[in-house]
């Protein structure tokens, strides 16, 4: 295989050169001096590129700067960082890394539905404000009786459904359609579902077409015991929504791994006792990130080797 140029224009896990430099040429344009030169120079002849999104969106304006351009390797399941129109029109394979993180993302998505309700966060820093000394923390909600409500049921949504029966809570879930061999109960729309749940957990892709699809009418319809638990894409919420309903009560609390405009995370929202917050880490384990890393490489060796990559889009 001759030694093929690679793209990478921004910093992405160590393991993706690991496993690339040994076949190919990597050109990281973050560390050139001038990237606009070095684009009008080399850009014709790169025919790979490997993101994520730290690059930001991915999407006309570099490809037409890179006219050989044939796959885009994503780090990550989402791929909303990449603009696949775009890509499409241009005859670009875009590829993403489903599977390896669905485990990892599933313990999160559980382990902070369990924070939010039992008020774990709030529990630790009562005691480290030696609060403990006047009295016990308050009585916390529970896990108890509830109604789980899945928006999203692909390879992370059905990791996260098995984990919670095992605490004996009804699921249920919606989805683009409904799937004949999962026995948890449809609805078609997500206000249905917010509707006949008290807890609603997104893990669904983001894009235009899943935007704010979680509104303020879905917030009212989860009810004032009502817990929203994000770990799909920010852009899923209508954040300021979000907002107005933990500060009056529409619901109960929220558990979020994900923001509209990552990394800022709006004032109104780190004030809210009601907000069990995480920087974006579902899939941040060094095992888990190797991994997808790996795949990212994969997908670009299969490529150039035979044509077909593993995991496209």
């Amino acid at each position: 295989m001759s030694r093929e140029s690679i793209l990478l224009p921004a910093p992405m896990h160590g393991s993706v050169a690991a496993a690339l430099e040994p076949r190919f040429t990597l050109h990281r344009l973050w560390q050139e001096d001038d990237p606009d030169a070095f684009l009008r120079a080399h850009g014709p002849s790169i025919r790979a590129l490997a993101v994520s999104t730290l690059a930001g969106p991915v999407g006309a304006d570099l490809f037409d700067r890179l006219p050989a351009l044939e796959i885009v390797a994503n780090f990550g399941v989402g791929y909303d960082n990449v603009d696949i129109a775009a890509a499409r029109a241009r005859g670009i394979v875009v590829t993403n890394t489903p599977g390896v993180l669905d485990e990892e993302v599933a313990d999160l998505a559980v382990a902070l539905l369990l924070a939010t309700i039992r008020q774990l966060p709030q529990a630790e820093r009562f005691l480290r404000a030696g609060l403990w000394r006047d009295g016990g923390f308050p009585l916390s909600p529970t896990l108890r009786g509830r109604r789980v409500g899945l928006l999203g049921l692909g390879g992370i949504g059905k990791a996260i459904a098995r984990r919670l029966e095992g605490f004996g809570v009804d699921l249920a879930y919606h989805g683009r359609t409904r799937q004949a061999a999962v026995a948890y109960p449809w609805y078609p729309t997500p206000l249905a579902l917010a509707e006949a749940c008290d807890t609603l957990i997104a893990i669904l892709p983001g894009g235009p077409a899943t935007r704010h699809i979680i509104d303020a009418a879905v917030l009212a319809a989860l009810g004032p015991q009502g817990v929203l638990i994000n770990v799909a894409r920010g852009s899923v919420v209508d954040q300021d929504a979000l907002i107005d309903a933990l500060r009056q009560g529409t619901i109960l609390a929220a558990g979020l791994d994900v923001y509209a405009a990552e990394p800022e995370v709006p004032a109104e929202l780190l004030a809210l006792p009601n907000a069990v917050l995480l920087p974006h880490v579902g899939s941040a384990s060094e095992h888990t990130r190797s991994a997808m890393g790996h795949l990212v490489a994969d997908n670009l060796i299969a490529w150039f080797e035979r044509g077909h990559p593993l995991t496209p889009v």
